[in-house]
């Protein structure tokens, strides 16, 4: 009896799996050693029990051996860290002066592959990683001795590059460059990812090095599309998997509709992810598997870990001290704490953020929980991938979130294991990431024109900075104008993490993002860490510190907003019968007014909160189509009932986008309008919520066909009434979910795709 069939005992809870997938094994395909590797590196790889390497591993080494950039772009556990370890454990062993560079995009990841290089007792490769944690004394030693720095961009944004006259000796040596989990830079952090390695190259260039990138990848589309772009080199793709892989059983699980409780205006909900996911997560401990459950948000996995946990307790009282949630936000000692009983298998059960997703390599999983949606089929393959990986079967879950695209998923299993992965989207032309790094590049050396191919679209920002003052033009190139050093946000975070600190003693509980503070740490908000509750008592934006104080309250909050949105330029439009489709730059103005006290387990609303907190404006790129009143009124919508459908279609829009960007629908943003002042027609508008755009409008503008056919058919499939979660109600509606008509967006939606629009 696998372990699925022994979750699937009881009938209620098999009712709940909608379909199963069962991934077949694959039999390896090993390779001869390229004759080039160092003969010391075979015979430590050996003692670990690696024999020989597979083929696609030996392909990329030859690759990146003969100077060829190249991106491994293949499944979860292929052993894509051999791949880059052969070429460049080979130099630094065969020639002392060389170096290389390793940057990861979690600082858990780089301490792991920090782990499995000393593993191989290599006195030859001076190993340490540079990063936020390592003490001052330590970082002196990496810049004087080490020839495998492990780093993460941010770390080689604000130290490295300004200090690059520091680290000359390894700069002028470094012969490689590996980015890891490339995949992982997208939208507007992958932009400027894309300029801290330009600027990387450029720099290097001075001290006469040009390095090779190696980059590993989750199995994506064209990746050596997006990790040219994220380089700007030529990379050559390696995509054919020759590892071996065990048996995996995939279920896709809808929760149940709770009979005794309705939602916002009567709607039916579903039991959340959350509490499912915990129950599951429970199960699986007590059924002895070795389980992550990866969860969306900082306050699920809490959620998640404190509801395993006490499941747990009740029936194996022993067992619930080894369940815990893992999350960014800790101190560094804490992570590195749970990092080590996770490595030892003294955790069974783990509640993480996808801070696990790309961070330590944990063989002997059985078991991989998604609660909801990840954001991409490459993030959905790469967290089920974590069981299973020393080779045994595996079962993976993904947890039906009450929301449009989860729900459009559990009931369209061929969107998931059917298509594709999906391409990264990066734009590292974006003026508002560009500016700034050419800044920063301009402080570390002085810009020239031999320097602007490196940069695309830098001929269009340079005048801009130069007539702001932030940079000065003169014949030789164009320099930094201030004795302080420039700056870019590289998180997109729009300010410094706002601390949360417990006012009765002073005590550092985390740090939340600067763009997310006034919706998590607003006066009045719930905070969870560790499994504990807080309440925040005051939110100082000024001081960027919210002082919270321990509490268990019954509820959970839920913040309120209004958003004003305007047409800066139009940049592309399509017209058809009565519909124009088109892309542009806007104008947002996004303010949090209040805030929702909601029961726990229900969902119930209990009362709402004002707040009084400044307006936020953003610039950035949105997708918006109109339609005219004539249109409308063709299927039945009068000017009454325009409100409500636009609002159902632009919420049930952005729950589906995803599925053709590579974003999350927190990404993103919306606004309806039955009259647009700028357009003078009922409007939908969907943006990207970043400066300057990421690119996830634009996929939608490019796909806009499919993804509101896909739209159309998810509302009209949902089972309720007149609208819920799973269709077209938000999360995040700062009109409390009003109005909404859910027979009215199917009616407006087949009106704008019959006017042409799928062609």
């Amino acid at each position: 009896m696998t372990l699925l069939d022994r979750l699937l005992l009881d009938p209620a809870t098999r009712e709940r799996v909608t379909h199963v997938e069962h991934v077949p094994s694959r039999v390896g395909r090993p390779a001869a050693w390229p004759e080039w590797v160092a003969p010391l590196l075979v015979d430590r790889l050996a003692l670990l029990g690696v024999t020989a390497p597979w083929e696609h591993q030996a392909a990329a080494a030859e690759l990146a051996r003969d100077g060829q950039s190249v991106v491994i772009a293949t499944g979860t556990a292929s052993g894509k860290s051999l791949a880059y370890l052969m070429p460049v454990l080979s130099a630094l062993i065969e020639d002392e002066r060389a170096t290389a560079l390793y940057l990861s995009p979690t600082k858990a990841l780089a301490t792991d592959q920090l782990r499995a290089l000393r593993a191989l007792n290599l006195t030859q490769v001076r190993a340490a990683t540079l990063d936020g944690d390592t003490a001052l004394e330590d970082r002196d030693w990496v810049r004087r001795f080490g020839t495998y720095v492990l780093t993460n961009p941010d770390m080689l944004h604000r130290s490295v590059l300004p200090r690059h006259a520091d680290h000359s000796r390894f700069l002028r040596g470094l012969r490689f460059v590996v980015i890891d989990e490339c995949h992982s830079y997208r939208g507007v952090f992958g932009s400027h990812v894309a300029q801290v390695v330009r600027r990387l190259r450029r720099v290097c260039a001075r001290y006469g090095a040009h390095p090779v990138f190696l980059l590993a990848s989750a199995t994506v589309s064209e990746p050596e599309v997006s990790a040219s772009r994220l380089v700007g080199l030529d990379v050559v793709p390696v995509a054919d998997d020759a590892s071996p892989r065990g048996t995996t059983e995939f279920a896709l699980w809808e929760p149940p509709l709770q009979k005794d409780y309705s939602g916002e205006h009567g709607a039916p909900v579903r039991r959340s992810a959350t509490a499912e996911t915990g129950d599951l997560l429970a199960d699986l401990v007590v059924e002895g598997a070795r389980t992550i459950a990866f969860v969306r948000s900082r306050r699920g996995a809490e959620a998640v870990a404190v509801n395993a946990r006490r499941v747990v307790t009740e029936a194996v009282p022993d067992l619930g001290p080894r369940i815990a949630a893992y999350r960014s936000g800790y101190l560094p000692e804490e992570r590195r704490e749970l990092e080590k009983r996770l490595q030892s298998g003294d955790l069974l059960g783990v509640a993480a953020t996808n801070a696990l997703e790309l961070g330590v390599d944990v063989a002997g999983l059985d078991a991989v929980i998604l609660s909801g949606w990840p954001g991409t089929v490459a993030s959905v393959w790469q967290q089920a991938g974590r069981a299973g990986r020393a080779g045994q079967g595996a079962l993976a879950v993904f947890v039906a979130r009450d929301d449009p695209l989860d729900t459009y998923l559990v009931h369209h299993p061929e969107a998931l294991f059917g298509r594709p992965v999906e391409t990264t989207v990066l734009d590292p032309t974006n003026p508002y990431v560009l500016g700034p790094h050419l800044c920063c590049a301009a402080a570390e050396l002085p810009l020239t024109e031999d320097d602007l191919p490196l940069f695309p679209g830098a001929e269009d920002v340079l005048p801009d900075l130069v007539r702001r003052g932030l940079l000065r033009h003169r014949p030789r190139g164009w320099f930094w104008t201030s004795r302080d050093r420039p700056d870019a946000d590289l998180r997109g975070a729009g300010g410094p993490p706002v601390r949360l600190v417990e006012s009765s003693t002073g005590r550092l509980l985390g740090t939340v993002d600067s763009s997310s503070a006034h919706s998590q740490a607003h006066t009045g908000a719930v905070y969870l860490h560790q499994g504990e509750s807080y309440v925040v008592e005051e939110l100082d934006l000024d001081e960027a510190v919210a002082l919270v104080r321990a509490d268990d309250p019954d509820y959970s909050t839920s913040a309120r907003d209004v958003t004003d949105i305007r047409i800066a330029s139009t940049i592309r439009t399509a017209s058809f019968r009565d519909v124009t489709l088109s892309f542009g730059s806007v104008d947002v103005t996004h303010q949090v007014v209040g805030f929702l006290r909601k029961r726990l387990g229900t969902g119930e609303v209990l009362g709402e909160e004002p707040l009084d907190l400044p307006p936020r404006q953003l610039t950035t790129k949105a997708v918006w189509y109109t339609m005219t009143a004539e249109l409308l009124s063709s299927v039945g919508l009068d000017w009454a009932d325009v409100p409500g459908a636009a609002h159902a279609a632009e919420h049930a829009a952005i729950g589906l986008l995803p599925l053709f960007a590579t974003c999350d629908r927190w990404d993103i943003g919306g606004v309806s309008t039955a009259l647009h002042e700028d357009t003078g027609l009922a409007t939908v508008f969907v943006y990207d919520g970043h400066p300057g755009g990421a690119g996830f409008a634009e996929r939608g503008h490019a796909r806009a066909a499919a993804w509101l056919r896909a739209t159309r058919d998810a509302i009209e499939a949902c089972e309720c009434a007149s609208g819920c979660p799973s269709c077209v109600q938000s999360p995040k509606c700062g009109n409390g979910n009003e109005p909404l008509d859910k027979a009215g967006a199917v009616r407006l939606l087949d009106a704008v795709l019959r006017s042409g629009l799928e062609g």
